[in-house]
């Protein structure tokens, strides 16, 4: 029964999400406590499966807060600009050198592990090149989402430092084994580029003017108000890539990190106060949208556990396996992380399904570090077509894409790419049958 409910329940979200009839909040806060109630949990013991729930992403939360506005002001003073138009200046009008230099700017963007980061980064600087050249923006979509996948394998990437605490095992060392994977699948993005530049071509991309992105008079000046000169640029680089080293080293709380990197940001740019907090405010909506929906994914994460409804339906799943196919559990697994991805947020993949599997493949003789490494690589694959994932949201609210148009364009190539990761992991030895 708590099985069923729990199916049911997933099933619910999803269907929702995709309707779009409901706040992502809503939907993920209310769905779940409904769920609890029809299993007879009184409200007081779902209020505190809820508060359990959120306190695992409370530091995700004020993470993101910090880290959005701490990007988005950086992208004001235009050192992202320098980069970007560098790269779109050397793709020129070729279709398929402007897919390729996606790639390449979504796996650079993407260095510093942050999801929404790597949105507001790629997006909003290849979107009007796009419009211009009559290039589907789900491509733009698909390259950004696969390019973040893979580079989400970094050790404080999310993904890899929850599989490692579940090994009890430090994540550079479990990163170090990925590195060949990621290497892999890098390549991959960038045929998958080219793939989808042909497919561009083939339905008239670069033929004629495309659509140029309105662009409001007064805003065009206010960016061009905010632009620094070189030299502050330099100082911001210098800044940003000692940020990613002291996340990328973990001395201190990351958004601590952040929260000070913001504060050094802003002094020095724009020491003005009045200034300073009107780039907050600009960039504040987007940065409490998206911790606000991480927080109610964290309220969902709380009653999953706190019911017994995760672990019901883990053993469900687990319960249609043959025991002939037990030894091959890691590598079934492997195959269903990205559909499993899509449906179950990261806390109750790598805290609540994965030990469950590494348990079950133990008493079949397979190694639980196996195990991780199988349902590590297609989880990061579903990070951007997850409807759970708040990131998701952004990067279709920025294009004007429906969430169910980017599912049906992306999931396929994601799905070949993650399957691909997994059988040059066999090749390679990173992964044992």
């Amino acid at each position: 029964m708590v099985a069923v409910i729990g199916f049911l329940m997933i099933i619910a979200i999803v269907v929702l999400l995709l309707k779009g009839k409901m706040s992502p909040i809503v939907v993920l806060a209310v769905v779940p406590a409904v769920a609890a109630l029809i299993l007879r949990f009184s409200p007081v013991e779902i209020m505190a499966f809820i508060a359990d729930g959120i306190k695992t992403t409370t530091s995700n939360g004020i993470l993101f807060i910090f880290s959005v506005i701490y990007f988005g002001v950086l992208a004001d003073t235009g050192l992202f600009d320098v980069i970007v138009g560098w790269l779109v200046k050397k793709a020129g009008n070729n279709v398929i050198a402007v897919t390729v230099v996606t790639a390449v700017i979504a796996t650079i963007a993407h260095l510093d592990g942050t999801t929404a980061v790597t949105v507001l980064i790629t997006i909003p600087s290849m979107y009007p090149v796009y419009k211009k050249m009559k290039i589907d923006p789900r491509i733009l979509l698909c390259l950004t989402g696969a390019c973040m996948g893979v580079m989400n394998l970094l050790p404080w990437g999310g993904p890899t430092a929850r599989a490692a605490t579940v090994l009890e095992m430090d994540a550079t060392e479990l990163w170090h084994m990925l590195i060949p994977l990621q290497v892999v699948g890098l390549v991959m993005n960038i045929a998958l580029a080219v793939v989808l530049g042909m497919v561009a071509i083939k339905h008239g991309a670069g033929l004629g003017k495309g659509e140029e992105v309105a662009v409001d008079e007064k805003e065009k000046k206010e960016e061009a108000s905010l632009r620094k000169s070189n030299a502050f640029l330099i100082f911001n680089f210098l800044l940003t890539a000692g940020v990613i080293a002291l996340l990328s080293t973990g001395i201190g709380k990351s958004y601590v990190v952040f929260m000070l990197g913001l504060c050094i940001l802003l002094a020095v740019n724009y020491p003005d106060q009045k200034l300073q907090d009107k780039l907050i405010k600009k960039h504040a909506p987007a940065a409490l949208i998206i911790s606000a929906t991480l927080f109610a994914a964290g309220a969902m994460v709380g009653v999953f556990d706190g019911t017994g409804m995760l672990e019901a339906m883990a053993n469900a799943i687990m319960a249609i396996i043959p025991a002939a196919l037990g030894k091959y559990i890691h590598i079934i697994f492997g195959i269903l992380a990205l559909p499993l991805g899509l449906c179950v947020g990261t806390d109750a993949y790598f805290y609540g399904i994965m030990p469950l599997v590494m348990q079950v493949g133990e008493t079949y003789g397979v190694a639980s570090l196996n195990t991780a490494l199988t349902m590590l690589i297609g989880k990061n694959l579903a990070l951007m077509v997850s409807p759970l994932v708040p990131a998701t949201y952004l990067a279709i609210g920025l294009t004007g894409t429906e969430l169910k148009d980017h599912m049906k364009f992306s999931i396929p190539p994601y799905y070949l790419v993650s399957l691909m990761m997994l059988v040059f992991g066999v090749i390679l030895g990173i992964v044992t049958i």
